[in-house]
């Protein structure tokens, strides 16, 4: 097929996003002011689609703002982030900036948000507008530049609000498409594909193409803008697999339908069906007629309805794309599935360069072609169609993290929200996808119940992807102590669990076996096995005990810490960048068990660590009494404390120390010499040892443990 020649929506290079260290900087300041021009213009362009003011002020979706909160939403959003950055000293409408500051994040298929908002009028909006565009541009002409423009730069806030319109140009076309067709008009600079087959027998039938394995080190690394959580990398491993040749067509999904696949609960998940069981839906969402009379179909662009072109791209939800590919593979006796993001990747590698090196896009994308979808055999891509263009590509791969990831600051919540195991990526890149959308390193993810202009191929894949669910750690004592054993160093004290390993193992003479106890977050067990053949790390917490096992693996733990009120920094603790390796990790076995009520073992233990526990027993003489048998003689018993007794933890008859007795003052130094005499010789007079704890950006426990140490007779 010859591809139709479009209307011009906009010259390519409007659409392409900048290059950050190319050039001048007086070059690159007149290019910036270019691309946020060409942006607010094609911007408000879209809104020429509106042809009644109902859909201004009408919901599209009842999970969404009506489109008249979109109109000055991106406006807002440049006056807010300057404002945060210090680049702008006075707001110029407080209350339109107040009121169209935040979207409603795409919540599940039943929520409801009911309030009604006294909204800005159109006209307002455009002065509004009109007033932002000029305080925008005269700061591009004044800021400090320098190259090349990375996080800190006053230019990437600018940026920021550029590619941030360009993502409410693609969700605002979606809103469009879901308004009454009545309420729309087509236009000349928005022209939709008229290519089309009508007759689903002649729609060519989709194959699947073998794709040898490879490995793939997922991150951004082009010299371009990008939201943080592109940063950072990746590795995986993939094994060979095949993926359809095609998109899934129109006619191609039909057959699924015809099947009684909306009706077969079989190849609905939970989540898939309770969608499909509240909607009641019985087809895709921008068809148009009865599934009983194909004929008689037509699909919703834009602008209008056009009878069903067969042969373009099935634009459906996640959860009807893993319906389809858990009917397929019943089918073929094979495991079909959705792509993960990584063997997407691997299909990207033959699409060559990336978009803004693209002398002309290679598909449907970038706004270079239509403002539709066309046929999916039109853009051939190496051994595949569409890989990039056309038609987002939702993946099985929920978004997180890369190792690494940081929050940036003047956006943290981005990314973070979606890091919740519900919100799965969509790769490839649209018709409409421009700027940043179109890159290579884009990374885009919703509810998969949500609609985007997005459709799928499928895989026949061994691999599973692992569905995680709030991998960020949000219980206040777990992220206070992975942050207190994993993170940064405050008013250079350093790590409490290093400095007690390090005394540890100038006092013991045999390495075989350690037992931290009371390990929480398991740092100090990973110290030990740098020194011991064998280390136990045990605590009365299952939430520090999988903390620590999902560490040992490999994994990235991710968790808040508060900032300030409601404000949170969102941290990552991972093994490497302690430099604790397999060896180690390997060396560490994790345990749940209570202090007051230890087991006899079987193998004595050459060092017993039990740091910051005492006080936080309910009967600590108790522990020293158990302890002592499952200590080799000469072995090591390691305690530190602040003695910071409480009767929350400890009923008061239990204390140690920290009390008078007949008069006199009892510490508890002076209770453990009597309590372990029998058994135990103090190596050392106590020593001090500091550790610091971080509660907020500005209020930390700064805290002195005394250390004392005891050799088993």
């Amino acid at each position: 097929m010859h591809p139709q020649q479009p209307h011009a929506i906009g010259l390519p290079e409007a659409t392409k996003t900048l290059l950050l260290s190319t050039g001048t900087a007086e070059q690159k300041r007149h290019e910036i002011r270019k691309y946020f021009i060409q942006t607010w213009e094609l911007y408000e362009s879209l809104f020429d689609c509106l042809a009644d003011e109902r859909a201004y002020y009408n919901k599209a979706i009842t999970l969404r703002h009506p489109l008249i909160f979109y109109f000055g939403h991106t406006a807002t959003f440049f006056i807010n982030k300057l404002m945060a950055a210090g680049q702008l000293p006075q707001r110029i409408d407080s209350q339109i900036e107040s009121m169209l500051a935040i979207g409603v994040d795409e919540m599940s298929w039943d929520d409801l948000d009911d309030q009604n908002y006294n909204w800005p009028s159109v006209a307002n909006l455009r002065e509004y507008r009109k007033r932002v565009r000029e305080e925008v541009t005269g700061i591009i002409d004044t800021m400090p530049l320098s190259l090349p423009i990375d996080w800190n730069s006053p230019a990437w806030v600018i940026l920021m609000g550029i590619e941030h319109e360009r993502i409410h140009l693609e969700t605002s076309s979606v809103l469009i498409r879901q308004l009454p067709v009545e309420w729309v008009k087509t236009q000349p600079h928005w022209p939709a594909c008229k290519e089309a087959r009508t007759d689903r027998k002649t729609v060519p039938e989709n194959q699947m193409v073998t794709v040898k394995g490879d490995v793939v080190t997922l991150g951004k690394v082009d010299d371009t803008y990008g939201w943080d959580n592109e940063y950072g990398s990746s590795e995986h491993k993939i094994q060979g697999f095949s993926a359809s040749k095609m998109l899934v067509s129109n006619a191609e999904f039909y057959t699924f339908m015809l099947a009684g696949g909306y009706q077969d609960t079989q190849w609905w998940d939970d989540e898939g069906a309770g969608w499909r069981d509240f909607t009641q839906a019985e087809m895709p969402t921008f068809w148009v007629g009865s599934v009983r009379e194909p004929e008689q179909l037509k699909l919703r662009l834009m602008t209008e309805e056009v009878p069903m072109p067969w042969d373009w791209p099935a634009e459906v939800n996640q959860l009807e794309a893993a319906a389809f590919c858990r009917w397929k593979a019943a089918q073929t006796g094979e495991s079909v599935q959705l792509p993960t993001e990584a063997e997407w990747m691997i299909l990207r590698q033959q699409v060559p360069g990336d978009q803004p090196d693209w002398e002309k896009a290679p598909g449907n994308i970038n706004l270079e072609y239509w403002a539709s979808s066309c046929p999916v055999d039109h853009f051939a891509q190496g051994d595949f169609y569409d890989v990039v263009g056309n038609v987002w590509q939702w993946s099985s791969t929920p978004i997180g993290g890369y190792n690494g990831f940081r929050v940036h600051p003047l956006y943290d919540d981005f990314s973070t929200p979606t890091f919740d195991g519900k919100h799965s990526m969509i790769k490839g890149g649209s018709w409409i996808s421009t700027g940043n959308e179109a890159l290579k390193s884009a990374r885009y993810a919703f509810r998969r119940h949500f609609f985007q202009h997005a459709g799928f191929r499928y895989v026949v894949s061994s691999h599973q992807e692992v569905q995680t669910v709030n991998p960020y750690e949000t219980d206040g004592l777990v992220a206070q102590y992975l942050d207190f054993q994993y993170g940064p160093r405050h008013f250079d004290v350093p790590n409490y669990a290093t400095q007690l390993v390090d005394i540890a193992i100038k006092h013991v003479s045999s390495r075989t076996r350690a037992l931290d106890i009371g390990c929480a977050t398991g740092r100090a067990s990973f110290e030990l096995a740098r020194h011991f053949d064998t280390v136990v790390g045990m605590d009365y917490s299952a939430r520090f005990i999988d903390v620590a096992l999902a560490l040992a693996r490999g994994e990235a733990c991710r968790y808040v810490i508060p900032e300030e009120g409601e404000l949170v920094d969102y941290c990552q603790a991972v093994l490497a960048e302690s430099n604790i390796t397999e060896r180690e990790t390997g060396r560490v076995s994790f345990v749940q068990g209570d202090a007051c009520n230890l087991k006899p073992q079987a193998e004595l233990y050459d060092l017993v660590l039990a740091a910051n526990l005492l006080d936080r027993l309910r009967e600590p003489a108790c522990f020293l009494k158990d302890i002592a048998p499952m200590i080799r003689s000469g072995g090591l018993l390691m305690l530190s404390s602040p003695y910071t007794w409480q009767e929350d933890y400890t009923p008061k008859q239990n204390w140690l120390g920290g009390f008078r007795e007949n008069g006199e003052a009892v510490t508890t130094h002076q209770a453990l010499r009597r309590i372990l005499a029998a058994e135990f010789e103090e190596v050392q007079g106590p020593q001090n040892v500091p550790f610091v704890i971080r509660e907020t950006a500005r209020k930390f426990q700064h805290t002195v443990a005394e250390l004392t140490l005891w050799r088993k007779r």
